[in-house]
């Protein structure tokens, strides 16, 4: 048995995105060979309209996966498959891009937004697979609760409870913990996964004493091994993500994301000549 540390910290650079958002980035482009499947990490949390007004008006995608997760606030949302719906909190957009999508999120002003978007990228075999879409709530999200923790199972398992999402390409896990104050969070892993740590409150312990807090240094990748167990003295919140990683090329381009240059190319012709979506 292998415990998993802490390898890569991150602490987040503010950034600009959508037509105006004020929002933290965690990883990016410069990170791909470290957190393969993932690809970006966004974190967003305000209670000034203002940092948020503007939104995320109607944009491309293909490629990827893209996954918004609320704590907090209100966003609504439509794309060009004919979605439409509203991000309540607690709730989840999983977008499966595919070959071509367009899509919007608009927050809501009247209330505080707090959340994070994931990007998954998707295998060479799958890049081009028909878009598709889900819309998930509180209530479809199961619980298992301990007296060291409660976790939330958005994707994957946990114990004997399995999140809303599957059928996916990757298959990735994606917990919401809340750790009780001098609780335990553990559970197995495959050796070789990707797994990362984001922090949304409190501090966490691991094996060997290193520690992660919120709002120091949110993010952590960790080691490779096959088990994670983290402590919180005070108890703590964190979002919890792994998979395994796809090791293939990466073309990236704002919000598309292939495999070579020509793909990439391909893509940005089709948006210029208005074939994008009938590719």
């Amino acid at each position: 048995m292998t415990i998993r540390t802490i390898k890569k910290t991150y602490s987040g650079i503010p950034t600009v995105e959508g037509a105006g958002v004020n929002l933290t980035r965690f990883f990016s482009l410069p990170d791909v060979n470290d957190v393969d499947p993932f690809l970006l990490l966004d974190f967003f949390y305000s209670n000034d309209p203002a940092d948020y007004r503007a939104g995320f008006p109607m944009h491309p995608h293909r490629g990827i996966e893209t996954i918004t997760y609320l704590i907090q606030g209100r966003i609504s949302h439509e794309d060009s498959l004919g979605n439409k719906g509203v991000i309540e909190p607690l709730g989840c957009q999983w977008m499966t891009a595919g070959r071509s999508i367009l899509h919007q999120e608009m927050p809501d002003m009247a209330i505080p937004i707090m959340g994070t978007q994931l990007w998954l990228n998707l295998p060479r075999a799958h890049k081009l697979t028909t878009p598709a879409y889900r819309d998930i709530t509180e209530t479809d999200v199961p619980i298992h609760e301990s007296s060291d923790a409660l976790v939330r199972i958005i994707a994957g398992s946990f114990h004997d409870h399995t999140g809303p999402v599957t059928g996916t390409f990757v298959a990735p896990r994606y917990f919401d913990v809340t750790i009780h104050p001098l609780g335990t969070f553990s559970l197995n892993v495959p050796e070789d996964d990707s797994a990362f740590i984001f922090m949304l409150d409190g501090e966490i312990k691991f094996e060997d004493n290193q520690s992660l807090s919120s709002p120091q240094t949110r993010g952590a990748l960790l080691t490779e091994g096959d088990q994670i167990s983290v402590f919180s003295h005070k108890g703590a919140r964190l979002l919890f993500i792994s998979a395994k990683p796809l090791r293939e090329p990466i073309a990236w381009g704002g919000p598309i994301v292939m495999n070579t240059q020509e793909e990439l190319r391909n893509a940005f012709r089709e948006l210029r000549e208005g074939t994008f979506i009938n590719s």
